[in-house]
């Protein structure tokens, strides 16, 4: 009996030896392996390590996430104006340097957000200092915020390197004390006002410039068909002119015979149209009374 219980405990003492010299790091952290309270050696790729028993060995770890910081402060701050304002803002970081943010910063990664809320919000007091009201409204803010990232960056990157990266910083909101809110919105709904009205005005001009071209155009191409048309009728009218010329030069008598029926025709256009004529004296009424007779209906001589 005392034998299987000598064995069981050192089965017992193996396993804990064995479970506090292995130690896993997760694909979302950076494993920091110490040496008798130094870094010994910084572990970033996921997977089962092995390490000294403690006390000659020590684990610790570190998030390598994006994290996300947002201000707490809601002291206000002054512009160019002088004018008090209050914003929100977030920054987007993480710790790319394990060994640096731990000697320069801290060992977790509440330490590093508390010192880069400190340098992000003077870096925002510094810039909107130099702004006024107006600008942090307008599209100028996207320069407000790479000015203030640039700031946080030459800090971090510094004499003593923070270990961190700052990927991006945001403005989420501007407050304004009451005094000075409603004076900013009649300054914004003016501003929008002028740049409307010259818009509208540029595009009025635009479109009559358009609408003249086109009827430019149109004026030309009209022309341009109308002569096209008169030149095909006018070739039209001389080859019908010549044709009918050639037709009544070989047979005078029938050409008079033709001009007479194309007159009668004319005549009769309408069904209410009435003529009175003397059959004896008309050589069109001789056709029909004498039959082939009449000189008109005889054919051409060849």
């Amino acid at each position: 009996m005392n034998r299987v219980g000598f064995i069981a405990s050192t089965v017992l003492v193996v396993l804990a030896l064995m479970s506090s010299m292995l130690f896993v790091v997760d694909q979302r952290q950076f494993g920091v392996l110490y040496a008798l309270g130094q870094i010994k050696e910084v572990i970033t790729e996921p997977g089962l390590n092995f390490k000294l028993p403690p006390p000659f060995q020590n684990v610790s770890y570190i998030d390598k996430r994006l994290l996300t910081l947002d201000s707490t402060d809601t002291e206000p701050m002054l512009t160019a104006e002088k004018q008090r304002v209050v914003i929100d803002w977030y920054v987007r970081w993480r710790i790319s340097e394990p060994t640096e943010y731990i000697r320069n910063v801290g060992l977790d990664e509440t330490a590093g957000a508390m010192q880069l809320n400190r340098v992000v919000r003077n870096a925002f007091q510094e810039e909107i200092n130099k702004r006024t009201v107006k600008e942090l409204l307008s599209l100028k803010r996207e320069d407000l915020m790479a000015d203030v990232k640039r700031e946080v960056l030459e800090t971090v990157r510094g004499a003593k390197p923070w270990g961190v990266d700052v990927v991006d910083v945001r403005i989420t909101r501007v407050d304004y004390v009451e005094a000075i809110t409603e004076s900013v919105y009649r300054r914004m709904e003016a501003e929008r006002k002028r740049v409307a009205n010259e818009l509208r005005s540029t595009g009025g001009a635009e479109g009559e410039k358009i609408r003249a071209d086109a009827d430019r155009q149109r004026e030309i191409t009209i022309a341009n068909a109308y002569r096209d048309a008169q030149k095909v009728k006018g070739e039209g009218d001389a080859e019908a002119a010549r044709i009918y010329a050639e037709s009544f030069g070989r047979d005078p008598q029938f050409a008079q015979f033709y001009r007479s029926l194309e007159a009668y025709k004319a005549s009769f256009s309408k069904k209410s149209d009435v003529m009175v004529l003397d059959p004896s004296s008309s050589e069109f009424f001789k056709v029909f009374r004498g039959g082939s007779s009449s000189p008109a209906v005889q054919p051409a001589r060849k």
